[in-house]
């Protein structure tokens, strides 16, 4: 999916959400809730005074009967065909009185300790149509908290009709569970995309935290189909709780991969130590969505704006992206502001990879260039010019003097270019199938130069592979720029070894290197070739050394794991 896609979709249902659930209000609700411990039925009444109620009650032990009470404006009558209905998210379990008249119930309050847990927190009330005249009205709730008791509070308390109350919830959920959808898929794919390059645990990070992101709207929007006990909400709360605090985490830590800057460790020990004194600190009296997403953009925003500094790629768009995020929840209520922040800013999270895809696409389409150049050139290393001229004029010589080596000479050649049509387009070949190509070329070279070559190897794994070529190379090198010691010999070792952390392959000429080699501190067309084709295997995972000795000259090279 394109970023520009992606983000219309976002902003789609954003828009969708706060249309549908921003409508005008039916209602002023201008008064404080009163409370107070006991159980009067007149209490339910309109009439009755409830001057010496108190605005705050802390503690209702034992799972007494408490009541509260709260005025209400209604700014229009009703319509017949269309009722008033009251939204409510209350602790405990409960009755609800308008106007002195029970309109619903949900548990049995003062009986919890007997009858069990019954009810749930967000219930929905029709209140008769001669009951919501314009003016002042007393919504009074006769209520126990038996498993809960800390908890004395109207959280929730909106009025408006009926069918759009239940209706609108619904709406809402069915926008919110689309916009889950869409983060759940996009973890999946960025997991199995991971999957397929391990190294990449900044994509890890972006998938782990879209499926947080979708397991955190699932448990903030699950309260609209699933019957939730006030007992159990506490659980639900620890959850978004969790859930808070692990992408609070992720988002910053992801920004700290992609931006990196010094002393990363110690400020991320620091910050961790911050979410976690917030979430023990308040995480069961309420939500810390606020606390924690402040200190999420506060973190994020200061490795950001790092990152800008630095010039690093796509900072400046993230940095646009959190400052939307914020802008947003400056005009719009927490609980919205929440989740589109959060997809703002996993959006430019999602940028920043989708800049990292776009440089592993390009250097892979590098790499299949160069793979060719590399293969060419192989090619161009055993036909070019003076190599054909010098062996043809050679096994000419050598046909005319002894026509049996000459035969030899031609197998061996034959066998050298068989090898070479081989492995040319290979990108790794056996070590073994390596071996017998520099064999090949020493007996060549026998032939021409007359002078004895060796080749010993020890401790070699044949299970091994290697670039094709890069021995071959460096034999090539040790033969054009040694001179045969005094017993007209020239010796090649191969020396491997292996660890847990790399494996090495050291190659030993034995000869009298030329003085201009022992000089030359730069690289020639046979070094380039190795280099290039070690990093086409290995990317970065490599070193090459090469360098003269007292018996001639060493090449080594480690392979990293």
């Amino acid at each position: 999916m394109k970023l520009r896609t992606l983000l219309y979709f976002l902003c789609i249902c954003f828009t969708l959400l706060t249309v549908s659930c921003s409508q005008k209000p039916s209602f002023y609700n201008k008064y404080t809730s009163v409370f107070k411990i006991g159980d009067q039925q007149e209490w339910a009444t309109k009439e009755f005074k409830d001057q010496n109620w108190k605005p705050i009650l802390r503690y209702v032990p034992d799972g007494e009967v408490f009541w509260s009470r709260t005025k209400i404006d209604i700014f229009e009558d009703s319509d017949s065909l269309r009722p008033y209905g009251i939204y409510l998210h209350v602790y405990g379990e409960y009755e609800v009185f308008w106007d002195g008249v029970l309109i619903g119930e949900n548990g049995n309050p003062g009986q919890e300790a007997i009858l069990g847990k019954v009810g749930k927190m967000w219930t929905t009330h029709n209140i008769p149509i001669d009951l919501t005249k314009k003016g002042t009205h007393v919504l009074a709730i006769r209520s126990s908290l038996y498993y809960f008791p800390d908890h004395i509070r109207i959280a929730t308390l909106n009025i408006d009709h009926y069918d759009d109350l239940l209706a609108n919830r619904l709406i809402e959920t069915s926008y919110m569970h689309l916009f889950a959808g869409a983060f759940l898929i996009a973890s999946i794919y960025f997991f199995f995309l991971f999957l397929s390059n391990k190294k990449e645990y900044a994509t890890l990070i972006f998938s782990i935290s879209c499926f947080l992101f979708f397991a955190l709207i699932l448990t903030e929007f699950i309260k609209a189909y699933v019957a939730i006990h006030y007992s159990m909400h506490v659980i639900r709360l620890q959850i978004i709780g969790v859930l808070m605090v692990s992408i609070s985490f992720l988002i910053p830590f992801y920004f700290s991969i992609q931006f990196p800057f010094p002393k990363r460790k110690l400020l991320f020990i620091i910050y961790s130590g911050l979410l976690v004194y917030i979430f023990q600190a308040r995480h069961i009296i309420e939500l810390t969505n606020n606390d924690m997403a402040l200190s999420m953009w506060v973190f994020s925003v200061c490795i950001v704006v790092f990152g800008v500094y630095k010039k690093r790629k796509g900072a400046l768009l993230v940095l646009l992206t959190l400052i939307l995020s914020v802008l947003i929840a400056a005009v719009t209520p927490f609980n919205k502001s929440l989740f589109a922040g959060f997809s703002l800013i996993l959006l430019g999270m999602f940028y920043l990879v989708s800049l990292k895809i776009k440089e592993e696409r390009l250097a892979y389409e590098n790499s299949l260039v160069q793979s060719t150049r590399l293969r060419l050139e192989l090619l161009k290393k055993n036909i070019q010019p003076h190599f054909l001229m010098n062996t043809l004029t050679s096994l000419i010589d050598w046909i005319e003097e002894s026509p049996k080596k000459g035969v030899l000479f031609i197998e061996a050649l034959a066998k050298e270019f068989d090898l070479f049509n081989q492995i040319e387009n290979q990108t790794l070949i056996p070590i073994s199938q390596e071996i017998a190509l520099c064999r090949s070329h020493l007996k060549i070279m026998e032939y021409r130069k007359e002078i004895n070559y060796s080749w010993q190897d020890e401790g070699i794994d044949l299970e091994e592979k290697v670039p094709p070529g890069i021995l071959h190379t460096l034999l090539e090198n040790g033969i054009t720029h040694g001179l045969p010691q005094e017993d007209n010999s020239i010796q090649f070792k191969l020396i491997f070894e292996s660890n847990i952390d790399y494996k090495c392959y050291t190659f030993l000429t034995f000869a009298n290197v030329l003085e201009e080699k022992k000089n030359n501190k730069g690289d020639g067309t046979g070094l380039k070739y190795v280099k290039a084709r070690l990093t086409e295997s290995y990317q970065d995972q490599w070193d090459f050394t090469s360098e003269p000795t007292a018996h001639g000259w060493k090449n080594s090279i480690k392979i990293y794991f």
